[in-house]
C-alpha cells in the first residue's frame, strides 16, 4: 500500500499526538488525527516566516495602487471592478456573506475539522498573502472546538469550494453559525463562549479563504482512510467465508500471483494465505471442487485492483492536502502576482469517483459471498442459515439489504467528474464538481462497511448452523473435519470470535439492524484489524 504520509510513514501508521502545520508535510493520518482525536495542531516557524514575507507582498501592492486580481479588483466576472483602499474590508465581509449560501443537512463536524486544517496547511505554504493571525485562528477554533455548521451542497468544485468554504470563514470573523460543546450558537457566540476574537478581514485575505479545494479534499482524506479499513477487513471476513465453504486455499498461490504482478494482487493473495494457514476445513483441488466459483477464486484479483485504486487515490488526496490551489498566487521572491487556475478541483474529483467506483465494486462481490453462504444449493447448508426454516427466515433479509445498499451503490457510483455546467456569466465555464464526488464516495463507503458486516454475520453463522445431510455424508466420505470454530484456522477463528462478541449465534430470528449498524462501525473504526495484530493482514 503506497504512503499514507508525505513522509513516507506506513498508510496505516498511529495517529500523531500533535500535528504542525507547514504547508508540506500533512499526511492522511494528521488530518484524521485532528478531524476524529482533536489532535492540537500549530503553525511551523518556518511557515510563519514565509507567510509574513508573502504578507508584505500584498501590503506594498495596495500601498502602490497597483490592479491586482483578488487584490484591489472585485471576483470573478468582477475583476475589473477596481476597490478602492477604503474599502477593502467591505469587500472582503461581503465576500464571506455573499458566498455562504450552501444549502442542504450540515457536514460532519470531523469533516469541517479537517477541511479547516487543510486551508490552513495551504496558506502556510506563504503563497496566498493571508497574515499569520488568520492561520492561528483558525487553529485555535480547532482546538477548542468551535466547529462552524456547514451546509453539505453548493459547492461547484472550481472555483474551489466557494460556498462550503464561505460559512466556515463566516465563523471565522464573528458571523454565521458554530456548534460549540454540542451547542448551535451565532458565530460570534461560540467565539466568545471559547475565548477567542473575532478577526477583520484585510486585502486578498477572504480570496484566499475560500478559493480551495479543502472540503472536497477532507471528505476524500477520511473516506481514503476509512477504505484502508475497508479493505483490509474484507480480506479478513472473505478468508472466514472461504474457510467455512471449505475454499481452495491454492487459488492463491504465490506463483499464480506473480505471473500478473499487480501490487494490490499480491498483498491480498499474502493475506488470504496468511488468514487460512492452519485451517482443517480447507480443501485440495478436486477433493470437493476442482475449482471455486469467482467470488472465492478471484479474491485476489478483486480485492488487489480496489488496493492498487486506493494506493493512487490515497497518494493524490496527500499531494492535494499540500498542494495551493487559490488564486491569485503570490511569489514573494520575484514581486509577481500570478493568475492560474489551482483551484479547479478536477484531479480530486476524479480520483473520488474512482474510489467510489472501486469500494463500490468490491461490495458487490462481498454481497455475492454473502448470497453464496445463505443459499443451500451453494453452500450445503440449510437454507438463510437457520435450523427451523420456514417458521424461522433466518438471514434471508440479511442478503436482502446487502443486495439493496449494492444496487444503491450502482447509482452513486455514477461519476460527477464527467459533468460541467457554466457560472459567474460564464467565466468559470468548467467546474468539477469535486465535492459531489467526495460527498458520494462517502456515502458509499459507509454502504460498503455495512454490506461487508452482513457477509461476516452470515460467514459466523455459517460455521455454528447444523449442515444439511447430503453434506454430512460427503464429510464422511470425504475424511472431512466438521464445521466447529475450533476447525477453523487460528485468524480466521480470530475474525469469527470478533463477529461473535458483537453478535451472538442466531438461534432465533431477531432484529439484526442494530448489531449491522454496530458492527459496520467497528469494522470503519479498525478494530478487526486491530483484533487481528500485526501478523493478520498487510
Amino acid at each position: 500500500m503506497d504512503s499514507g504520509h508525505a513522509g513516507g510513514a506506513p498508510f496505516g501508521m498511529a495517529l500523531p499526538e500533535c500535528v504542525v502545520v507547514d504547508g508540506e508535510s500533512l499526511g492522511l493520518a494528521d488530518v484524521v488525527a485532528v478531524a476524529r482525536r482533536h489532535a492540537p495542531a500549530t503553525l511551523g516557524g518556518a511557515a510563519r516566516a514565509r507567510v509574513e514575507t508573502a504578507r508584505a507582498l500584498v501590503e506594498e501592492i495596495v500601498a502602490r495602487g497597483d490592479v491586482v486580481y483578488g487584490i484591489t479588483t472585485g471576483f470573478g466576472s468582477f475583476e475589473k471592478v477596481v476597490i478602492p483602499p477604503a474599502r477593502v474590508a467591505d469587500l472582503q465581509r461581503n465576500l464571506m456573506r455573499s458566498h455562504a449560501c450552501a444549502v442542504g443537512r450540515p457536514l460532519d463536524a470531523e469533516v469541517v475539522r479537517a477541511a479547516m486544517l487543510l486551508r490552513a496547511n495551504a496558506l502556510a505554504r506563504g503563497h496566498s498573502g493571508v497574515r499569520p493571525v488568520i492561520i492561528d485562528r483558525l487553529l485555535q477554533m480547532l482546538e477548542r472546538g468551535v466547529h462552524p455548521v456547514v451546509p453539505e451542497q453548493g459547492s461547484l468544485g472550481a472555483s474551489g469550494d466557494l460556498a462550503p468554504l464561505a460559512h466556515i470563514m463566516l465563523v471565522l470573523i464573528g458571523e454565521g453559525a458554530a456548534e460549540y460543546k454540542g451547542q448551535e450558537l451565532a458565530g460570534g457566540e461560540a467565539l466568545r463562549r471559547a475565548g477567542l476574537e473575532p478577526v477583520e478581514l484585510q486585502a486578498k485575505e477572504g480570496l484566499a479563504l475560500i478559493n480551495g479545494t479543502q472540503v472536497m479534499t477532507a471528505l476524500g482524506a477520511l473516506a481514503a482512510f476509512d477504505a484502508h479499513a475497508y479493505v483490509q477487513s474484507a480480506d479478513a471476513v472473505a478468508a472466514l467465508t472461504v474457510d467455512v465453504l471449505r475454499g481452495i486455499p491454492a487459488h492463491f498461490d504465490e506463483r499464480i500471483q506473480r505471473l500478473r504482478p499487480h501490487p494490490g494482487q499480491a498483498v491480498a493473495a499474502a493475506n488470504m494465505r496468511r488468514l487460512l494457514d492452519g485451517s482443517r476445513l480447507t480443501t485440495q483441488p478436486g477433493q470437493i471442487q476442482v475449482q471455486n466459483a469467482y467470488t472465492l477464486r478471484c479474491i485476489p484479483q478483486v480485492h488487489g485492483a480496489v488496493r492498487d485504486a486506493l494506493s493512487h487515490v490515497a497518494a493524490l488526496v496527500v499531494r492535494e492536502a499540500n498542494s495551493v490551489n487559490d488564486n491569485p498566487l503570490l511569489f514573494p521572491e520575484t514581486g509577481e502576482v500570478l493568475g492560474g487556475g489551482n483551484f479547479h478541483g478536477q484531479p480530486v474529483s476524479m480520483a473520488l469517483d474512482y474510489l467510489g467506483i472501486a469500494c463500490a465494486a468490491l461490495a458487490g462481490m462481498i454481497e455475492r459471498r454473502a448470497e453464496r453462504l445463505v443459499n443451500r444449493n451453494l453452500s450445503g447448508l440449510p437454507s438463510f442459515l437457520t435450523a427451523d426454516g420456514g417458521v424461522q427466515s433466518g438471514l434471508m433479509i440479511g442478503q436482502y439489504t446487502a443486495a439493496s445498499l449494492v444496487s444503491e451503490n450502482k447509482i452513486l457510483a455514477h461519476p460527477a467528474s464527467v459533468d460541467t455546467i457554466p457560472s459567474s456569466e460564464s467565466q468559470e465555464d468548467h467546474v468539477s464538481m469535486g465535492t459531489t464526488a467526495a460527498r458520494k464516495c462517502r456515502a458509499i463507503l459507509e454502504n460498503c462497511f455495512k454490506v461487508l458486516a452482513i457477509e461476516a454475520l452470515c460467514a459466523a453463522q455459517a460455521v455454528d448452523v447444523a449442515p444439511l445431510e447430503q453434506e454430512r455424508d460427503l464429510l464422511r466420505e470425504k475424511g472431512l473435519a466438521p464445521r466447529a470454530p475450533e476447525n477453523l484456522a487460528p485468524l480466521t477463528r480470530a475474525v469469527y470470535d470478533f463477529v461473535r462478541r458483537r453478535s451472538p449465534r442466531l438461534d432465533d430470528d431477531r432484529s439484526l439492524s442494530g448489531e449491522i449498524e454496530r458492527l459496520a462501525a467497528d469494522l470503519q473504526a479498525g478494530e478487526l484489524c486491530a483484533a487481528l495484530g500485526e501478523g493478520g493482514l498487510s
